[in-house]
């Protein structure tokens, strides 16, 4: 499955994005889809996960109660969206997807830079 992630861009602190992530050559019914981040200098870190089957999900501490991740149909994309952004939000934003059965993500979209000013 090939994925691409779009939606990042620039906005104020306190204010709100909404990612997607949209595949192609496969719909995601049979997988697990997650978004990641990484800052220069950090290693890349887990921000959200979605059993696409059962709509389970999992967050990070940090984005708790801020970032929802959604599906809708097994033609739409995988969305995040991030309300309440802060400056440390601020990254490059990558979404991965796996089999129920794998623990790592095999697959992996391009980044999309979000940018949050203070």
């Amino acid at each position: 499955v090939q994925l691409q992630a779009s939606g990042g861009g620039l906005v104020q602190a306190g204010g709100s994005l909404r990612l997607s992530c949209a595949a192609s050559g496969r719909t995601l019914e049979r997988y697990t889809v997650a978004w990641h981040r990484q800052t220069p200098g950090k290693e890349r870190e887990f921000v959200a996960e979605i059993r696409w089957s059962t709509g389970y999900t999992r967050y990070a501490d940090s984005v708790k109660e801020r970032f929802t991740i959604a599906r809708d149909n097994a033609k739409s994309p995988v969305y995040l969206q991030m309300d309440n952004l802060k400056p440390e939000d601020t990254a490059i934003y990558y979404c991965a997807a796996r089999m129920a059965y794998q623990s790592t993500y095999p697959y992996w979209g391009q980044g999309t830079q979000v940018t949050v000013s203070s």
